[in-house]
């Protein structure tokens, strides 16, 4: 019979192996997860402060910048312990906890920007109803679905993750821990997994992005229709920063997905994990809060009380 080991903690191998690189990779990360806490917490309390800000577009942005924060968080100061301790070793329920929470948000976020997608449809196309039909109790309820339906995909896949047996080397070459490093590791049959794993993928990646893309063609359709140039501006400018975020967002996700086999490597999936799992975060944030007109003004009119 096959020796099966398994291990109860495992080594993150992290984004290089060169001594002299770590300090420099370190001073970045804590720059980036410095601006990431600033940003979305900035975010959060200017609309919580801010009665101007009191609308569903805000609400959501809010929800936007908590799961940014959730997820980074899940990822970088464990990264940043390891590079200033020198330890590598991550514990097998710290492991699985991490995989769950980052998997929830980041799954919660996928419909937390077609929720914004569609409160810009609603604003521009039907105007006169947009009161009526996006009142507070029924944003708070889709934002509530979103968290429910992404914190128990997550969970579902966290199970089939860690009940899979992990023999031979224990080591995972990523900064966390996530599927594709944690599957190439693993002793086990893995059909089932990759299975539901790419059903579930497939269904938040494409369900979310066909509800955004026809949200965008009618949103460009009704401003086409505006007869004043500087009117067609003003009403673009409303979801722009929000078109920015998703074109980044799914733009990252489709480049990791999509790539040709011959293409692929353990570097180049490092590169595009960094970007999303910490860079995107940070981006947000700076993209709403220096191109929100109403933002900016919330901000400076909280710097003066």
């Amino acid at each position: 019979m096959e020796n099966r080991t398994t291990w109860t903690s495992f080594i993150l191998l992290g984004l290089t192996d060169r001594k002299e690189l770590q300090t420099p990779i370190f001073v970045m990360f804590l720059l980036i997860y410095g601006v990431t806490l600033l940003g979305n917490i900035g975010i959060l309390f200017i609309i919580i402060m801010s009665s101007t800000l009191r609308t569903p577009m805000y609400f959501f942005l809010a929800n936007l910048s908590f799961v940014d924060l959730g997820y980074s968080t899940c990822v970088v100061p464990k990264m940043l312990m390891n590079f200033a301790t020198g330890s590598q070793s991550i514990f097998l329920i710290s492991c699985a906890l991490q995989f769950y929470f980052f998997a929830a948000f980041v799954i919660s976020e996928f419909y937390i920007l077609m929720l914004m997608a569609f409160d810009r449809y609603i604003a521009i196309c039907h105007p006169l109803h947009y009161t009526q039909r996006m009142s507070h109790r029924f944003c708070v309820l889709l934002v509530v679905l979103s968290y429910v339906y992404g914190f128990t995909d997550a969970m579902t896949q966290t199970v089939l993750t860690f009940r899979l047996s992990y023999c031979g080397s224990h080591e995972i070459h990523g900064f966390f821990c996530a599927d594709p490093p944690l599957l190439k590791i693993s002793c086990s049959d893995l059909r089932i997994k990759q299975t539901v794993l790419l059903m579930s993928s497939g269904f938040n990646l494409s369900i979310t992005f066909v509800a955004i893309f026809v949200s965008y063609i009618f949103i460009i359709s009704a401003i086409l229709r505006i007869r004043s140039a500087d009117a067609r501006r003003k009403t673009f400018s409303t979801c722009s920063s929000h078109l920015m975020s998703v074109t980044i967002f799914y733009g990252t996700l489709f480049f990791m997905y999509l790539r040709p086999n011959s293409q692929q490597s353990v570097d180049q999936d490092k590169v595009v994990t960094v970007f999303y799992s910490a860079v995107i975060p940070m981006l947000n944030p700076l993209i709403y809060g220096l191109r929100n007109r109403e933002v900016k003004d919330a901000f400076k009119k909280g710097i003066h009380l």
